[in-house]
């Protein structure tokens, strides 16, 4: 494997020194780009897309093409674990994923098998082969998955859901059920991830889109110790290297003390938590990612460089010079002018030197 030519990511979320502050978007290999709709077009639909290797590869490649990326994410999605265990994975036309089964019952979740990765989930592992190897040693890769939390959501709901009307019975109702569907869950997803690992990921994310959905209380017990189980399971070091670990909760802010505890490197956050708060709360014993709304991206150059600059104010407020990674507070949508995040990008790069000299 090539040694890497751009490591500020994977030094930043180490809290080591870094020249310029890294920055990468999430979904940025995503409709927004017109690339990206010829290629998902050529594949069919999305599901083939991600089976794909070639053009799992492709689509991951494009924004690195485009933009001054810090780092490249493995073009997949979250579902593909529900998936794997038998549900039935598909997607509706302007309604987003459904599934053909649903997990609402003891009985459903003593159904659910024991995911054999390399069989189920081998075009995962082949797509981050053929990624990193396209790479070079470009940037470095992210792996990542779907926490237990809101993979059960999608398994319970039979799709996305507003209000989580099943899941949050399971919980107050039955609440050993859910646990007894976590645990499964948190097992699969290490078992998952320590694969994207093997096969060459550098950097894992955890993403818990619906963790903000959840009580203070019952965010610990359903969400966050699961992803400390599965933090505590991954493989810690590749090739020499330590492999740092982001746990993005949306909506997640006010959990930060509690998420210290998890021992992960790094926690994503939302725009709606001041990045100089989030410093404060962190003090130093973890790097911070986010937090520009997505939606800033639909401005014109001066707002946006305005909002990156502000940004970055928040971020070194505290005098730190590293554990910052310049991010969206949640994915791009498909409505940005494929311009926007130039904007963005670049003046991430070129404003945050003044505080790191």
């Amino acid at each position: 494997m090539s040694a890497l030519k751009n490591d500020r990511f994977i030094r930043a979320l180490l809290r080591q020194p870094v020249d310029t502050t890294p920055v990468w978007m999430m979904r940025q290999a995503g409709r927004y780009l017109p690339e990206y709709r010829e290629t998902r077009a050529q594949a069919g639909d999305f599901l083939s897309l991600c089976k794909n290797t070639d053009f799992a590869c492709e689509v991951t490649l494009q924004p690195l093409r485009r933009y001054d990326l810090d780092a490249a994410i493995l073009f997949s999605d979250i579902l593909t674990v529900p998936d794997a265990l038998g549900l039935g994975l598909y997607f509706e036309t302007g309604e987003g994923p459904k599934f053909k089964k649903t997990v609402r019952s003891e009985q459903d979740i003593a159904a659910l098998p024991k995911v054999n990765i390399g069989a189920d989930l081998d075009y995962v592992v082949n797509a981050v082969k053929a990624i990193r190897s396209a790479l070079g040693g470009q940037v470095p890769l992210i792996g990542f998955s779907g926490s237990p939390w809101t993979l059960a959501t999608y398994m319970i709901e039979g799709g996305s859901s507003k209000d989580y009307r099943y899941s949050k019975e399971m919980l107050y109702a039955r609440p050993e059920l859910l646990h007894a569907l976590l645990d499964h869950l948190a097992e699969t997803v290490t078992d998952y991830l320590n694969a994207q690992i093997e096969a060459g990921a550098q950097v894992i994310q955890i993403f818990d889109s619906w963790g903000g959905a959840l009580a203070h209380r019952e965010y610990v017990e359903f969400s966050l110790n699961y992803m400390q189980k599965i933090v505590a399971g991954l493989i810690k070091e590749k090739e020499g290297q330590k492999i740092p670990v982001i746990l993005f909760t949306k909506g997640g802010g006010q959990w930060l003390a509690q998420m210290l505890d998890t021992d992960a490197d790094a926690f994503g956050l939302d725009w709606t938590t001041s990045l100089n708060t989030a410093r404060q709360t962190v003090n130093g014993r973890a790097a911070l990612q986010g937090n520009l709304d997505p939606a800033t991206l639909y401005g014109n150059a001066q707002s946006i460089e305005k909002a990156v600059k502000l940004m970055l104010d928040d971020a070194y407020a505290d005098g730190e010079k590293t554990g910052y990674v310049a991010n969206l507070g949640h994915g791009i949508t498909q409505w940005v002018d494929p311009a926007n995040p130039k904007v963005f990008i670049d003046t991430v790069h070129e404003y945050s030197q003044k505080y790191l000299r």
